[in-house]
């Protein structure tokens, strides 16, 4: 089993939301959990992860299913393999025991490690980063996954169900 997990925050609260699903070619879920985290973090320049950690851990206790891959929006490094972004914490903090590969939608300078990946008739490349995984495993996973856009059709079902807050049409930060 994989899953795309995905925060999206409201002031101090935050819905976490994924999608689990078998197959990287899966057009749809297994299963979609979402749940509200209050008191999320503020928002820190350089540690964006003391911030989503604690959602995507709340959200991970709500999975009974053994998950091999984590798949988050953002980086698992932000240099090569010396800066640890998101992703290397999640990896570490759940004891190196399941890949992480970091799907971002914009290029961060110093993370010359990231494997640019095309998708459908975009010219704008995901950058993606992994542990626990060959980078360019998780890049070519990333590229077959279903859908015929720049976002895989999974990636933005995570999107949309963390950002389905009741009475909030916000853009999720």
């Amino acid at each position: 089993m994989m899953a795309c997990l995905d925060v999206a925050y409201h002031g101090p609260e935050a819905n976490a939301a994924a999608v689990l699903f078998h197959s990287w070619d899966d057009s749809v879920g297994e299963r979609e959990i979402v749940t509200r985290v209050v008191s999320a973090a503020d928002y820190l320049p350089g540690q964006f992860y003391r911030r989503e950690l604690p959602c995507l851990f709340a959200l991970l206790a709500l999975i009974e299913e053994p998950v091999e891959v984590l798949i988050v929006d953002g980086y698992v490094w932000l240099g090569q393999e010396s800066l640890p972004g998101l992703g290397a914490h999640l990896y570490e903090t759940l004891g190196r025991s399941t890949a992480v590969i970091g799907v971002a939608k914009s290029r961060f300078a110093g993370a010359d490690g990231a494997v640019p990946v095309l998708r459908g008739d975009s010219h704008r490349p995901l950058q993606v980063t992994a542990v626990g995984m060959d980078v360019r495993v998780a890049a070519h996973c990333i590229e077959t996954m279903h859908g015929k856009h720049r976002i895989p059709t999974l990636l933005k079902r995570a999107d949309q169900l963390s950002r389905s807050w009741s009475g909030w049409s916000g853009d999720g930060e």
